[in-house]
Parts: C-alpha cells; structure tokens; sequence
C-alpha cells in the first residue's frame, strides 16, 4: 500500500508546495510564513498554562531586564505601546508582573516580574522551546548561531530605517 498525500474538499494533493512566485525574494513574507508556524504552535504550547505567545515573550523581557519600561519593552517587542500596555495589565491582572511608579518620573513605570510570574515563566521554558526545536534540529550549532545573529542585524536594519 502506497502512502497518501493529504486532500482538500475537492480532492487536490495538499503536500504540493506552491511557488511563490514575486514573493520569493521577499523578506516579509518569507520571515511571516515561518511567524505563522511558529506562532501557533507556540500558542499551542502555553495554552494548558494559560498563556499567550506575546505574554511569554514579555514575562522573558521582563526577566532579563527587570524594572525596564513599557516603552522599553513595546521598542523591543517591535510592538505598539498601547498592545503592550494591555499585556501589562493582563499580566499584572494574573499576579504575574507588577508596575512601579518612579520615583523621580511618575510617567514612568518599572516593570518586575512577580515570583508567580517568574515560577511560571520557569515552567514554561520547555514547552515554549518545542515549536523551534525543528529549526535548531536541522541547523549546526553554527548555522544556529548565524541565523540568529542575522535576525538581530535584521531588527536593527529595520529599525534603524526608521
């Protein structure tokens, strides 16, 4: 018995890849098909904890940079601030993250994971690593470390653009 492919409605072979086309020497989309992937699988991942991949990657920033803004946090997200600020108030709203006042600039608040948050950030870490396991799987460690590097130099080309 020989294997199928998967089929649609109307009976067309699914495993066929489609050209891309003009889209084939494009950043963008190349980078949002493997966004697409990646992020719904990440979903996937922190549903049972009740996490968002865009929560995730705050409790992270957070972690690495304790008592860093909301504008920080919105610029390295590449995200704006106002979506940010409503992932603050979901985190501070679960117990997992808290907003300090400054002292010196009351407009300014410094960001800190709560120990809720980081307990569960912890316990998240395995789990949110699976989606991207593929990619490390068929890259070198040095190919890793390439693709990563030319990632960032990515983000700050863009930004730097600006």
């Amino acid at each position: 018995m020989t294997p199928t492919s998967p089929t649609d409605e109307q009976g067309l072979d699914q495993s066929e890849e489609l050209d891309l086309g003009l889209l084939a020497d494009f950043v963008g989309p190349k980078v949002r098909l493997l966004w697409n992937l990646l992020s719904t699988r990440m979903a996937e991942a922190l549903e049972p904890y009740g996490l968002r991949p865009g929560e995730f990657s705050t409790l992270a920033l957070i972690s690495a940079n304790p008592g860093c803004s909301q504008k920080q946090l919105a610029h390295r997200l590449g995200m704006d601030k106002s979506a940010v600020v409503a992932i603050i108030h979901d985190l501070e709203w679960q117990g997992l993250a808290t907003r300090v006042r400054h002292t010196q600039d009351r407009r300014f608040h410094a960001l800190k994971l709560t120990p809720k948050g980081q307990a569960l950030l912890q316990r998240t870490l395995a789990p949110a690593s699976r989606p991207g396991r593929p990619i490390r799987e068929a890259l070198s460690p040095r190919e890793l470390e390439q693709l990563l590097s030319l990632l960032d130099r990515a983000w700050r080309a863009l930004l730097a653009a600006d």
